[in-house]
C-alpha cells in the first residue's frame, strides 16, 4: 500500500542526531499521516461517525492536539493551560460546529511546532514539573512522555485507517 502522508516514513536506516530527533521525526510523520487521511474525507464524513464509540475524524484531530498540549506543556513544562481538556464535553470528545478541518489542521500543526521545541529544547532524561496534570503522582520523564505520545498517535492513526477505508477514502500505511 502506498504511504499517503506528506512526509516520508522515518526509516530506522536514516541517521539521526539523537533520540530526540527520532521522536520528533516519528511524531511529525504520524501527525501528517492523520492530517492527510482526514483531508481525504468529505465534510460529511469528517463530522459523522462510522463506529459504535461515536467519535468523528475531526474529534480525533482535536483530541491529538490536546494530547500533545496536556502531556508536554501542561504536564512536562508545568505551564498554566486554560483548558487542558478542551477536546472534551460531557465526558466525550467534542468539536464545535464552527470548527473546520482547516482550523483543526492549523491548530494541530502549531501544537506540533511547540512539541518539537519542548522535545529538542530539553534533555530526554528530564522529569516534568509538579502540577495538576499529574493528579498528585510523581511527574513523568520526557522520554516516557515521548513514548506515550508515539503510541497514542500510532493507535489513533490505525483507528483512522479503518474509518477512512469504511468511508471509501484513500487507504495506505
Amino acid at each position: 500500500m502506498a504511504d499517503d502522508s506528506t512526509i516520508p516514513f522515518p526509516s530506522p536506516m536514516t541517521p539521526a542526531a539523537g533520540r530526540a530527533e527520532v521522536f520528533v521525526r516519528y511524531l511529525d510523520f504520524y501527525r501528517e499521516t492523520v492530517l492527510a487521511k482526514a483531508a481525504g474525507l468529505p465534510e460529511a464524513e469528517l463530522r459523522s461517525s462510522r463506529l459504535p464509540s461515536g467519535w468523528t475524524p475531526l474529534e480525533l484531530l482535536k483530541h491529538l492536539r490536546f494530547v500533545e498540549l496536556r502531556w508536554l506543556e501542561w504536564g512536562f513544562q508545568g505551564r498554566d493551560v486554560a483548558e487542558p481538556w478542551g477536546d472534551r464535553k460531557d465526558d466525550r470528545w467534542h468539536v464545535d460546529p464552527s470548527e473546520s478541518l482547516a482550523d483543526l489542521t492549523a491548530a494541530l500543526r502549531a501544537q506540533g511546532v511547540r512539541t518539537t521545541a519542548v522535545i529538542t529544547g530539553n534533555d530526554l532524561e528530564a522529569v516534568g514539573r509538579p502540577g495538576p496534570r499529574w493528579a498528585g503522582d510523581d511527574p513523568a520523564g520526557l522520554e516516557r512522555i515521548c513514548f506515550h505520545l508515539l503510541q497514542e498517535y500510532a493507535r489513533h492513526a490505525g483507528h483512522l485507517d479503518v474509518v477512512v477505508e469504511l468511508a471509501g477514502g484513500p487507504v495506505g500505511e
